[in-house]
């Protein structure tokens, strides 16, 4: 088994640890607000995302993707938060002196995201359903690979918040800081594009 393990990581960590909106919101509320005032965000992002692994493991994505309306509200949904939280990135105070901890997204925010993310559908749905690790027992490799993924999803996340925290560390110029944040903000909403034309 050790071997399917290292191979499910190995689809793993570039699939869903690629740039997506969670992932990019999460670098850009690091550079924008630090990492330990992102930590409420952080949290639900895992959360999400662990519950859109449950769905898919347990059959329930496809009773939602057979509803079209409940995609669609969730999909417009998703957009106006995230188009809300590039906003909040791109105008977040920037500068050696900018107060890191106001008005950091908190866990809820995250936690929509992440269920509303449709990029975590597609990586995980393919990296499950492309995997076994037990191959005798289905119930035996849902529990592994449900935890195999549920740790790839605490690290890619955690990854990505710390990157954006650290990146931050380097931008004392408030120029450079607000390009930056500008930036992140951008590649947000084009992350979410992608992933929708992913979706389609």
């Amino acid at each position: 088994m050790a071997n399917e393990l290292l191979l499910l990581w190995l689809a793993a960590f570039p699939l869903m640890g690629s740039p997506g909106p969670a992932t990019m919101s999460l670098a850009g509320l690091g550079t924008a607000f630090g990492f330990r005032p992102s930590l409420s965000y952080l949290l639900g992002i895992i959360t999400g995302t662990t519950i859109v692994l449950l769905m898919i493991a347990t059959g329930v994505t496809a009773l939602v993707l057979a509803q079209p309306i409940l995609l669609t509200a969730l999909t417009i949904l998703a957009g106006i938060y995230i188009l809300y939280l590039a906003w909040k990135i791109a105008t977040a105070p920037v500068g050696p002196l900018a107060p890191r901890s106001e008005h950091a997204p908190a866990f809820i925010p995250g936690f929509s995201l992440a269920i509303a993310n449709p990029k975590a559908f597609a990586a995980i749905g393919a990296v499950y359903a492309g995997h076994t690790l037990v191959a005798d027992n289905l119930t035996a490799d849902a529990v592994y690979k449900l935890a195999a993924l549920a740790l790839v999803i605490v690290i890619v996340n955690t990854v990505w918040l710390a990157f954006g925290a650290v990146f931050s560390r380097v931008l004392t110029n408030p120029a450079i800081g607000r390009a930056a944040n500008v930036l992140f903000a951008i590649m947000l909403v084009a992350s979410v594009g992608l992933a929708l034309l992913d979706a389609s």
